[in-house]
């Protein structure tokens, strides 16, 4: 080519980066080349997040208009922010070799506030959003925005602020690692991540050949397969998805994963093919997960402007959710926040003669602090059907199980080996069994297995109907949302603490979630 190739970038230091890296290398193979930098609307618009101002290809548009009207020859992006659907007459032309396609963590102190059931961790990001509320529910994410040196900046400049999420490509290319950072292996990058893409208009098939010259085989193939996972998800900025392929031995090997906006819901799905039988490794995957309720899940985040129909204060699965009647737009969210404890072993390895359980959770931290076998639990008594099943398929037998712990209370009173219980119970909980029993002296030696944290979340409209499944919930939900609708209550507990604020009060004739979803069909 006689005439220098125009290569367009924004002018971020990350871009310019990755455009220089194209230059070097069009140079280093004898070609002529320019950089021409241009300002996108992602990098003027930093006051809200990314998945708010519903502009599909936000960071290349600007690009694609100025290679349209032959103001550049190319343009350098990286793909992850590239739409699956490019405009008509602009193709891809090359993808370098990929870098690091990890997600980092770069933290303020110390790596104590994992452990910890308060956290505050910035992104702008919803998949990483998702992610790690998925693997931290207790914690809370704030917005990020801007590039790279400006996010790092904010992350100082902001004491209440724990950490922040970047990705190790953008941090390494610049040479600005910090040391109080890792790579988060768990965590699903987005689909394309650490690769830059070079686009060519679609009829300049001299520079199309040209950038064949630097195209790495095994990143296009990989990209491809990521982005069509995406895209056959349909999703895009606005949908926490997350793919990564990688080529090992001539195989190909795939994780892809999507998740509810609030990360409480996680679809994976995991893939191998040798290069050459992969071309319908994408569909399967994809299908893979809409069939398991990727459909549901995704009409979910689409629809996420719509009013709701039922809020549930507790995150229902799959198939509760495929229980409710066609048309109502059902959302759900725990509104208690649960972290187990480490209990003592020392206590749960000596003789216990009556232990009382109100909550699988309190079994869950038990079974995390020591082996069942090392248990020497001698009566158990429990509330709940579940609760009671748990016990007997992880520990052992159970005494007695009450539908109440008002009920449970009362068996104990009256039959009840001894005067004393240990009661394994959350740092939130209802007065009324340790006050019955210490009532009717029985001494009641409280062992906090779990912490519960009210944490319920906003609901952008009034619901007609709203679920609870414990008087901590009521209590959560009305932290931030207003009592209006009819309230649908597991128990009876639950409904005495609820209609202090709801008009209209329905309880579950059996004491389940099924139980509670047949009673919402029967009223809407």
């Amino acid at each position: 080519m006689s005439k220098p190739i125009r290569i367009g970038t924004r002018d971020s230091e990350l871009a310019l980066w990755q455009a220089k890296t194209v230059q070097q290398q069009l140079e280093h193979l004898g070609h002529k080349t320019v950089i021409v930098p241009v300002k996108s609307t992602g990098d003027l618009v930093l006051n809200k997040p990314l998945y708010e101002m519903g502009i599909r290809g936000i960071f290349t548009k600007t690009l694609d208009v100025a290679m349209l009207n032959g103001d550049i020859d190319i343009a350098v992006h990286s793909l992850k922010d590239v739409p699956t659907a490019l405009p008509v007459g602009i193709v891809q032309g090359a993808v370098l070799k990929r870098g690091n396609t990890r997600d980092m963590l770069v933290f303020k102190n110390n790596e104590e506030f994992l452990s910890q059931q308060n956290a505050i961790i910035a992104t702008g990001s919803l998949r990483r959003r998702a992610q790690w509320l998925n693997q931290f529910p207790t914690h809370t994410i704030v917005d990020l925005r801007g590039n790279v040196n400006l996010r790092l900046q904010k992350l100082e400049e902001n004491q209440d602020w724990n950490a922040a999420i970047f990705a190790a490509a953008g941090l390494g290319r610049l040479g600005i690692k910090p040391e109080n950072s890792f790579n988060l292996d768990w965590m699903i990058p987005a689909p394309a991540q650490g690769a830059v893409m070079i686009a060519a208009l679609e009829n300049d098939e001299e520079t199309r050949t040209i950038l064949s010259e630097i195209n790495d085989e095994h990143t296009q193939i990989c990209t491809q397969i990521e982005r069509e996972f995406l895209r056959l998800l349909e999703g895009g900025c606005s949908a926490p998805i997350g793919a990564i392929a990688f080529v090992k031995d001539d195989e190909i090997f795939f994780k892809g994963v999507l998740l509810s906006l609030d990360g409480s819901k996680k679809l994976e799905v995991q893939r191998s093919e040798k290069i050459g039988s992969h071309y319908n490794m994408a569909e399967y995957c994809a299908n893979f997960i809409i069939e398991r309720g990727g459909k549901r899940l995704m009409d979910t985040i689409k629809n996420s402007d719509r009013k709701i129909d039922v809020f549930s204060t507790k995150s229902l699965t799959e198939q509760q959710l495929r229980m409710f009647n066609d048309g109502l737009k059902v959302e759900s969210d725990d509104a208690i926040k649960i972290s187990l404890n480490r209990i003592s072993p020392i206590l749960l390895k000596s003789t216990l003669k009556n232990v009382v359980i109100t909550s699988q959770n309190a079994v869950e931290a038990i079974l995390r602090s020591v082996d069942a076998t090392e248990l020497q639990f001698k009566n158990i008594y429990c509330v709940g059907r579940r609760t009671k099943r748990l016990i007997a398929q992880k520990i052992g037998p159970v005494t007695f199980a009450a539908n109440s712990a008002k009920a449970l209370a009362e068996h104990l009173v009256a039959f009840i080996e001894g005067t004393e219980v240990t009661y394994f119970c959350s740092n939130i909980r209802l007065d009324e069994l340790p006050a019955i029993l210490t009532e009717n002296n029985i001494q009641v030696n409280e062992i906090e297995a779990y912490q519960t944290k009210l944490d319920a979340s906003k609901i952008h409209s009034d619901a007609k109907a709203v679920m609870f499944f414990s008087p901590s919930a009521v209590e959560s939900f009305l932290k931030q949302n207003k009592a209006n609708g009819i309230a649908f209550c597991i128990g009876d507990t639950t409904a005495t603490e609820a209609q202090k604020y709801f008009k209209e009060i329905q309880v579950a004739k059996i004491p389940t979630v099924e139980s509670l979803i047949e009673l919402v069909n029967h009223h809407l």
